[in-house]
């Protein structure tokens, strides 16, 4: 099976999450977030067993692919490489970019956590991150102990010429606001997943809608239309 890589996407990217997306309903919930508009998602399990994490990335790396939406691993380049994902996440205590690329190779695509420091995101972005992400902007219920980040950043680190990614407390009511500072992804968890398939199409819905109508990407009369 192949992977996935033309470019960092723009829009919903979905982060799993073992009690929002516990084993039994996990591909069936993400299923449900590509359907309504994921253009990227990412699993992200630190505590189960490596036979369950192997088993729930490759089905999760099968329904992916099918979709044609990369699918990236948290924190894990060598599960990436075993499953055959798109690429990989990493936080600042998670492995260097560089090893990550060696492993995975050219095509892979690496973001890398930065907090609310552009100290952080310049270094990733020299290291070969394909995105910056930050956060959290919002109180995130799987992330609490996140540093705090505020909006300007988003616009500032345009800089680096690097999509950029928000992420923390994310929902459909609040993430507007994060795609007009500036995140061309927004990184959401408990704001989209943690009830039914049917509730988490919907908002994934509502959080393609909200691209359509405020990021520059479609803002297009074209791009618009041919996005409903």
């Amino acid at each position: 099976m192949g992977t996935i890589k033309t470019r960092v996407p723009t829009g919903l990217y979905a982060i799993t999450d073992s009690k929002l997306t516990p084993p039994e309903t996990l591909i069936e919930l993400v299923e449900a977030a590509i359907l309504g508009g994921a253009v990227m998602v990412q699993y992200r399990e630190k505590s189960a067993p490596m036979a369950e994490r192997l088993t729930q990335a490759r089905n999760l790396q099968s329904a992916c692919f099918v979709a044609g939406v990369p699918l990236l691993i948290n924190d894990d380049a060598s599960l990436a490489k075993r499953v055959g994902a798109a690429g990989v996440h990493l936080g600042q205590s998670d492995g260097s970019a560089s090893e990550a690329r060696r492993l995975l190779g050219d095509d892979a695509i690496i973001g890398i956590t930065c907090h609310a420091d552009l100290t952080l995101a310049k270094a990733a972005m020299e290291a070969g991150a394909d995105y910056l992400a930050f956060g959290r902007f919002f109180k995130s219920s799987t992330k609490p102990e996140a540093p705090a980040a505020t909006t300007d950043i988003l616009a500032q680190a345009k800089c680096f010429n690097r999509p950029v990614t928000a992420i923390g407390g994310i929902t459909t009511k609040n993430g507007e606001q994060l795609i007009q500072a500036g995140a061309d992804l927004l990184a959401v968890v408990g704001g989209l997943f943690g009830d039914s398939p049917e509730a988490t199409k919907q908002k994934a819905e509502t959080f393609q809608r909200l691209f359509i109508s405020h990021h520059p990407l479609f803002s297009t009369p074209d791009n618009r239309s041919s996005q409903k």
